[in-house]
């Protein structure tokens, strides 16, 4: 079994990808970033999975057909103030929820970190129950009427899971840790709240969003600052990392869900995982999230924040996509190889997903993103390194 987990291969990919498990991590972190392009065109294909392909092309600013201009101009007169003053009733609702809920109760303050996770009782209850329900309402309300769920058996999931067939499935060894999942959107946040509520990573900017700040401490969330230089990521790996071994050890827990991309893409490609999720050596559910589309892709690639929310709301129908694999129960070698365990499960998600396996990254992003900006030196791109 080890040996055949060694060079697990699922479908082929659609491009031809070498082999991770025999990757050098020094060579794949020092390999030169893009330097210079002789035009946009150029640095698309070599940033394929951050590239818009709708109608609004790169950055929501292509040429519109005259149909869509109409449409467009429709529903931003009609249908977005209506969908802004519900969507922003849902939230001020919860956000009174939340604030009611947290009175005269001290939030968590440890490795940089401030949350409201250890709350229980009726609280918590109130703060799930609320929040899920809610959630779905706002997918709702922003054009997400039906959301296709299914949930999918795989070969390696059922071999792996021949390791623990002899335990209980409330034994610990049973229970993952985490919930790992592609990222395309915002609306991935939505979608997860309103399905399992698990606390995520976010930025700590986050945190001190109105609104929005009181509910990431409610849901448990973990802070990260991506382009600090001090020493609090380790402090941050190590808060991830006893999170997922908590909520496999204690049922009641709250779960944790993690993007090991680490960043978004247009959601046909799946880029390289980081490393985060799999310390723990826990057991995870992997999630396949798809936004079909034809006019506007919920996708949050170049486009500036308020420009995809307009766009998003003036669309009348969104669709989404998920696909829940069986928990992945990682065998020996890859509890002992963090990195093995990523990459096993990101190939397994692209196999069931039908995504593009590809080996960029953070700095290509920003390089494309700064090209589209007209900004085609960077004076310093941060490499992300596995955490």
């Amino acid at each position: 079994m080890e040996s055949e987990l060694r060079g697990f291969n699922t479908k082929p990919s659609k491009t031809p990808q070498p082999d991770p498990t025999h990757d050098d991590a020094s060579s794949r972190d020092d390999r030169p970033l893009l330097t210079s392009v002789s035009n946009v065109l150029e640095l698309e294909k070599k940033c394929a999975a951050y590239v818009r392909n709708d109608v609004y092309g790169a950055m929501g600013r292509g040429e519109l057909p005259l149909m869509e201009k109409l449409q467009l101009g429709i529903a931003f007169v009609t249908l977005l103030p209506l969908r802004i003053i519900l969507v922003m009733t849902v939230l001020v609702v919860y956000y009174l929820i939340c604030r009611i809920c947290t009175l005269f109760s001290v939030p968590n303050h440890g490795e940089g970190q401030e949350d409201y996770a250890h709350l229980g009782g009726w609280r918590r209850t109130v703060i799930l129950r609320s929040g899920r329900f809610l959630s779905k309402t706002l997918l709702f309300l922003v054009g997400f009427y039906r959301i296709n769920e299914t949930h999918n058996g795989s070969k390696n999931s059922q071999e792996n899971s021949k390791t623990a067939g002899t335990l209980q499935p409330d034994e610990p060894e049973q229970r993952p840790g985490a919930i790992v999942s592609n990222h395309i959107s915002y609306l991935d946040i939505l979608y997860h709240m309103s399905s399992s509520f698990p606390s995520f990573v976010a930025k700590r900017s986050v945190a001190n969003i109105p609104l929005v700040g009181l509910i990431s401490k409610c849901l448990g969330c973990v802070y990260v600052q991506r382009e600090s230089k001090s020493s609090d990521f380790k402090g941050v790996s190590g808060v991830v990392t006893d999170r997922v071994c908590k909520a496999h050890q204690d049922e009641y827990a709250p779960k944790i869900l993690l993007f090991p991309q680490g960043t978004t893409t247009n959601g046909d490609y799946l880029i390289s995982f980081k490393t985060g999720a799999f310390l723990a050596r826990a057991p995870v559910v992997p999630v396949i999230l798809k936004y079909p589309y034809q006019r506007f892709s919920p996708a949050w690639e170049s486009v500036t924040g308020v420009r995809h929310v307009v766009f998003l709301l003036c669309q009348f129908v969104n669709h989404m996509e998920v696909t829940w694999l069986p928990v992945y129960y990682p065998l020996q070698l890859e509890k002992d190889d963090p990195k093995l365990y990523a990459n096993n499960v990101r190939r397994l998600m692209a196999s069931e997903g039908n995504l593009i396996l590809s080996d960029i990254g953070l700095a290509e992003k920003r390089k494309y993103l700064a090209t589209l900006n007209g900004n085609n030196s960077m004076p310093s791109v941060l490499r992300q390194k596995d955490d």
